[in-house]
């Protein structure tokens, strides 16, 4: 809600109970996924970025972003997309808070701009652009407490500490205060998932090269049961059936028997 109202401070009519989370969530481990997404009574579609590296690219991303929010919202819906009356379709706002320094002074970024000379084409996209020189309100203490992140684990790595030092600095200095005070402990495990989904990836990725995908994805679900995850998480990223999930873990458990043995 304080995201909307500084992205809408003229709108004084819209309440919370008018917001509803539309951020596309992956069914297989490389679904593509987008950071934030919300209505607004069904009349507006806001998209939002975070990003620590500026890229025109995120234009791209955009696009295939509403792109896919918009058949999820028809499908939801129940439109013909097919028949001869026009949809209804909410209106989209894309914006990108970058969280890095960047050279940038432009406000927006359009794809016929950026990618195109300037050529008018067959689509546009167009990325309303943030970055703590506009960045106001919570958005402003957003990107600070980002920078704070980035410091942290440049110093401590990605680490557990890293994660409550910055909790505890942002508290200090009034950044996102409120919220920190009382969702710390929501905000930790969050970050804490986060981590670890950078590392399953990682991993992913690993195994993806050097073996055909469903053999990676049970190395994958091998070395997530080594490191203490749950089969019903490790069946929700792989995609491979609790059955499996369990089979690998008997092989797991006889492994560590055998060599006890």
């Amino acid at each position: 809600m304080q995201l909307y109202q500084a992205l809408h401070p003229e709108d004084t009519e819209t309440t919370e109970e008018d917001l509803k989370t539309i951020t596309l969530e992956p069914i297989f481990l490389k679904d593509i996924t987008n950071d934030l997404g919300f209505s607004v009574k069904d009349k507006l579609f806001i998209l939002v970025e975070a990003q620590s590296t500026a890229s025109v690219n995120i234009l791209i991303r955009s696009f295939m972003y509403l792109a896919r929010t918009y058949q999820e919202y028809l499908e939801e819906t129940k439109q013909n997309l097919y028949g001869s009356k026009p949809v209804k379709l909410p209106k989209p706002e894309l914006y990108v808070i970058f969280s890095c320094d960047t050279n940038t002074d432009k406000e927006v970024w359009t794809l016929s701009e950026e990618f195109f000379g300037g050529d008018e084409t067959a689509i546009e996209v167009r990325v309303n652009v943030i970055t703590d020189k506009n960045g106001k309100g919570i958005i402003g203490q957003y990107i600070i407490f980002t920078k704070v992140l980035d410091m942290q684990r440049k110093t401590l790595g990605n680490t557990e500490e890293a994660i409550i030092n910055t909790i505890k600095i942002c508290k200090n200095e009034n950044i996102l205060k409120d919220f920190l005070q009382e969702h710390e402990k929501e905000v930790y495990n969050i970050m804490i998932s986060l981590y670890n989904q950078e590392k399953i990836y990682e991993m992913f990725e690993r195994e993806l090269i050097a073996e055909g995908e469903a053999q990676s994805l049970e190395k994958v679900a091998l070395e997530m049961l080594k490191n203490g995850f749950e089969s019903s998480m490790i069946s929700t990223i792989t995609q491979l059936s609790l059955e499996k999930i369990n089979e690998i873990k008997s092989r797991l458990t006889n492994n560590i028997q055998l060599a006890g043995d």
